[in-house]
């Protein structure tokens, strides 16, 4: 598994503990703990660091974009893994280095999360949701005028 993979693996098995216990727990004690057990020595500790911490800063802004990315279906009653994913695929595509981790990448990261920790449809709830946000950040094409028939 590649180190990145990893991280971010890691980093999502820690929001889902902290999520699960009602965010009651210190997230950087469980992502320190987690990272032992499950990193041994690998050099993307500081990488799955920053995105627990960067998805705990920013949390209020990326569920009010999963409200709004996907009304139909309430961030309370999402999956804890969906809702996770949603999370860190959001932070990265919205605030993570662009040079570091390209948007298209973010988002490939996080349905194959969704794919390997989360239900049959998860990985198509992610890329549709992640997809919808993506859309949007991108400047508006110019229209080319139509030649005339």
């Amino acid at each position: 598994m590649a180190s990145r993979h990893l991280a971010r693996s890691i980093a999502l098995q820690s929001l889902y503990e902290w999520d699960f216990y009602n965010r009651q727990n210190d997230l950087m004690k469980i992502i320190d703990r987690n990272l032992d057990t499950f990193g041994g020595v690998f050099d993307e500790r500081d990488f799955a660091r920053s995105l627990v911490k960067g998805v705990f800063d920013n949390l209020e802004r990326l569920d009010k974009i999963i409200h709004s990315s996907a009304p139909e279906r309430p961030i309370n009653q999402l999956s804890l893994v969906d809702r996770n994913v949603l999370r860190m695929g959001l932070f990265e595509l919205l605030y993570a280095n662009k040079d570091e981790v390209p948007p298209k990448v973010a988002i490939n990261e996080a349905i194959e999360l969704a794919k390997n920790f989360g239900g049959a449809s998860s990985g198509k709830f992610v890329n549709g949701v992640l997809g919808t946000v993506y859309k949007e950040l991108q400047p508006p094409q110019p229209i080319e005028p139509q030649p005339e028939a």
